[in-house]
């Protein structure tokens, strides 16, 4: 018998989800470019909904209704197939919970986000890991580790960290050759970033399936990462199984009320993809330049690879950029040891980072 108490199994496998790091040594400017953050912060219209909220003192509406109803009017959806959360982390969470226990199978993709592995162990299942192609995922690779014990199946799309996607014509023929009781998470959490002809985000698919989970977030290009605040779309049968899990107050008044303004100012999301599509193909073409591989992405990001045969690394690379305070994520954790991912900045700070990888590929000293 044990003399102190035990976690159930699975729980020790976990390794704890480290996020990017938001500090550099020396007295130089931060440029923290580590998290997929907008630079362009949130919606001032969503600032001013959080200095005029009052009440504290009240619990929040525990249904998130006038926030649904905003997601839903934005999305033209049913707000009661809506579940908001404390970030879609906690949506991804709860959907794994409601459907993975011990002896289960969670299935995700090779570079896929850290949470899903997490969210299995945590729930008692075995994470399975199918291998991707080019860094993009390779949905026969997805059916090809499909068993009779696969009961979740993660697709970020686009991807984190590489910034890759697959067109809406593969998530289609994914979730055809998949089993009825088998939940598919579509992870859009980049979304509204996406400006290709091929991409869907997955409403089409939720809207016309029983098994087909989409979820977002208002942590990246809405800025309100610091509040929390996440949502899903679902079957109504799958939201009812969620509910029953979920906290009875999981998102706050606050993040609430930013989240209703923020959803509703087009203008700064425009604002915010416009900003998104001219720096992330600035920087890809500087950064190649310098002659450093650049995975092309979808995304607010961009993975750098530093091929260890020219002599710098990507661990010498990270230690030379926090030197002159800019901040990038290191990637070994998913499986990349040899890239850095770097999120798209404003303006002075993209130029800083193309800069400091000149001289850091010249052998300058910082």
């Amino acid at each position: 018998m044990s003399v102190r108490p035990q976690p159930r199994p699975g729980v020790m496998q976990i390794d704890a989800y480290v996020p990017g790091k938001s500090k550099a040594a020396g007295g130089a400017k931060i440029h923290k470019l580590s998290s997929n953050e907008t630079p362009l912060g949130p919606s001032p219209k969503a600032m001013e909904a959080i200095r005029t909220f009052d009440h504290l003192e009240l619990y929040p509406d525990g249904a998130a209704t006038r926030l649904r109803e905003a997601i839903a009017a934005r999305y033209g959806l049913d707000p009661n197939r809506i579940i908001c959360g404390a970030g879609s982390d906690e949506l991804l969470a709860l959907i794994t919970h409601a459907y993975v226990g011990p002896g289960d199978e969670g299935l995700f993709t090779e570079h896929g986000f850290l949470v899903y592995r997490i969210a299995i162990l945590a729930a008692g299942g075995t994470p399975v890991v199918a291998p991707e192609k080019d860094l993009r995922t390779d949905v026969d690779a997805i059916l090809a580790k499909v068993t009779d014990r696969t009961k979740i199946v993660f697709l970020a799309n686009p991807n984190n960290p590489t910034g890759t996607y697959i067109p809406f014509d593969e998530v289609k023929r994914l979730h055809a050759n998949l089993l009825p009781h088998v939940v598919l998470v579509l992870d859009a959490a980049y979304a509204e970033y996406v400006r290709r002809n091929d991409y869907e985000a997955g409403l089409e698919l939720v809207a016309t399936s029983e098994n087909v989970v989409m979820t977002r977030t208002f942590s990246k290009i809405y800025g309100l990462a610091n509040l929390r605040l996440g949502w899903m779309v679902a079957p109504a049968h799958i939201t009812d199984a969620v509910n029953r899990i979920r906290g009875p107050f999981n998102v706050s008044g606050p993040a609430m009320a930013a989240g209703i303004a923020a959803i509703q100012d087009e203008a700064h999301i425009a604002r915010a993809i416009e900003h998104n599509e001219r720096w992330l193909a600035w920087l890809a073409k500087e950064i190649e330049a310098l002659g450093l591989k650049v995975t092309p992405s979808v995304g607010n990001f961009l993975l750098v690879h530093f091929p260890q045969e020219a002599g710098r690394t990507a661990k010498e690379a990270d230690a030379f950029l926090s030197s002159r305070g800019l901040i990038l994520r290191q990637v070994e954790a998913y499986g990349l040891p040899d890239a850095l991912r770097l999120t798209v900045g404003d303006e002075e700070a993209n130029g800083l980072v193309v800069a400091a990888l000149r001289d850091f590929l010249g052998g300058k000293h910082a």
